[in-house]
């Protein structure tokens, strides 16, 4: 937990991990607060067509306890994987910390998964159990001669053998506390990358990540908690931004959580529930603060009354910033990490003013450089990737089952995330995009993000991303797939007005030389563009459809 202090400086200065030897995240986010105050709000849930359901700490606490002598009855114990195939709801965080008590690992896994997504990592993982729901019975029951592993279901709805009924079990399970003595270092939590390139890989995670996390989640929300903060995501709770970046540190905090997940992102739909619910703490991804921009909403004048908003994943741009902060009335902090080491650099515009471009600075407890490929920490004002000194409480304790993969991560002490980045004198970092996603054009290094962002500014661009396509003379050129913003006709004219505009904004050879205009861009799961789809279509000749 950060220290007060007045200062960025001050607060680096003074801050010291307190990391306990012995740890278990479901003591630390419900029981000790069940302990002290029983009856305070931990969670309120929202259900289509349904009112809102409130949940104690107390009732979280006796509830996972009888979860996890259900799973022990059924005989998960230390260090099986039980996966949770759920949205945002009360059922999704009984599994997760019934889990954590028997020193069990929690696999959480995306709803709208298909059914080759799951039986990868239902195998890959190995998991011996399954919280679900109607509609994820449909998916993995079929699947069932290729899950050798898999020999308990639950489905937290009425269903059909062979699965169990959650609440039932719940029910009829014993009071007990059966929380084991976990250590800090003790693995809780497999949870997959979101998979651009590739398979995913399974980041094991032990109980002291949450502890990690709190200080990237305090500063972006502009040192959380307050007094009244109320915290919500649309970012489901199968990916670390959901889960580890407001869920489980703010049941930490005792600051209530808004369980709502939509099948998809409806912008109108999000202000009102923040307004019905009185949020006062939001993590958007950028997609979902562009498609809000896009919509021409303003939730202030909805009655939203945030106090702070925190946004990751991708770089934001100025423009969506500067909208942000007009339509909803407060700071917008921006923040980066990745499954492996989730929120090491973040902005906090109650310590220090944000920079156009930059993401932030290192968030205290955490040692952030940019570093050549063999790992050497390059000078300020020179591109590279960034790197996250290990030890760190939040880094994970390896790919699951991939020593190979877990080494090649790693440069002496040096954990590489792939991301090319910029740090200025002042120790300010700029994300400018994924090693993978660099062009080499004409002898220079462009990274994609920056030109996103310029293209972002012109008024008839709604999303758009940044690919390199080959080129006989440059060896590859910078191709822009647009989005138009509704209502506008897209042609040979408007192409070369917005090649136009980032020419004389950022340099001539940062340009997009090509640009297609489509309908939409391929995202992964968690929000982000899928460039490695766009180089695939490339590839396969399907996206020549531009100016």
């Amino acid at each position: 937990m950060l220290p007060v202090a007045r200062s960025y400086e001050e607060l680096r200065s003074r801050f010291r991990w307190r990391i306990p030897q012995r740890f278990n995240i479901a003591r630390g986010c419900v029981d000790r607060h069940a302990e002290r105050r029983p009856e305070s709000l931990a969670l309120i849930e929202e259900r289509e067509k349904e009112p809102a359901r409130t949940w104690t700490m107390a009732e979280l606490s006796a509830l996972s306890r009888r979860f996890a002598n259900a799973l022990a009855e059924r005989g998960v114990g230390r260090g099986d994987r039980v996966a949770i195939l759920l949205s945002q709801r009360v059922e999704t965080l009984l599994a997760h910390l019934a889990v954590y008590r028997l020193g069990a690992i929690a696999v959480p896994l995306f709803t709208l998964f298909g059914p080759d997504a799951l039986a990868f990592r239902l195998a890959d993982s190995g998991a011996r159990a399954l919280v679900t729901d109607a509609a994820g019975l449909e998916k993995v029951i079929p699947l069932e001669d290729r899950l050798p592993m898999l020999r308990t279901v639950w489905s937290v709805e009425p269903a059909s053998p062979p699965a169990r009924l959650f609440w039932a079990d719940v029910e009829a399970a014993s009071e007990r506390d059966p929380t084991t003595d976990t250590s800090a270092d003790d693995p809780a939590l497999l949870i997959y990358t979101s998979g651009t390139t590739g398979q995913p890989k399974g980041a094991l995670h032990a109980h002291r990540v949450l502890l990690g996390h709190l200080p990237g989640v305090q500063l972006p929300q502009e040192l959380f908690p307050q007094p009244g903060d109320r915290f919500w995501t649309p970012a489901d709770w199968a990916w670390i931004g959901g889960l580890l970046d407001v869920l489980l540190p703010s049941l930490w905090f005792a600051v209530p959580v808004l369980a709502h997940r939509a099948r998809r992102f409806d912008p109108e739909e999000a202000v009102h529930l923040m307004a019905r619910h009185g949020i006062r703490n939001l993590f958007l991804p950028p997609t979902a603060l562009r498609l809000l921009r896009r919509a021409e909403v303003r939730p202030k004048d909805e009655g939203v009354r945030l106090r702070s908003i925190g946004s990751g994943g991708e770089r934001l741009g100025d423009e969506t910033v500067a909208w942000a902060e007009e339509a909803f009335g407060c700071a917008v902090n921006e923040f980066y990490g990745q499954t492996e080491a989730n929120l090491v650099v973040a902005s906090c515009r109650a310590l220090f003013p944000r920079r156009p471009g930059s993401m932030g600075r290192p968030v205290p407890g955490h040692t952030v450089a940019i570093v050549d490929p063999e790992g050497r920490p390059l000078p300020p004002g020179e591109t590279g990737v960034i790197a996250v000194q290990r030890p760190d409480p939040v880094m994970f304790l390896g790919y699951w089952n991939q020593p190979e993969a877990t080494a090649a991560k790693f440069r002496g002490e040096w954990m590489l995330t792939g991301d090319l980045g910029r740090m200025e004198e002042d120790g300010h970092f700029t994300y400018m995009g994924r090693e993978d996603d660099l062009i080499s054009s004409a002898g220079y290094r462009i990274g994609p993000a920056e030109i996103e962002d310029c293209l972002m500014r012109h008024p008839a661009v709604a999303l758009c991303a940044v690919i390199g396509v080959p080129d006989p003379v440059r060896g590859e050129k910078v191709k822009a797939y647009i989005v138009p913003q509704p209502g506008v006709e897209p042609g040979p004219e408007l192409a070369a007005d917005i090649q136009n505009f980032v020419k004389h904004r950022l340099a001539a050879h940062e340009y997009p030389r090509e640009i297609a205009f489509v309908d939409a861009l391929p995202l992964t799961a968690t929000g982000k563009v899928r460039r490695s789809e766009l180089r695939a279509r490339e590839r396969a000749g399907r996206g020549r459809d531009g100016a």
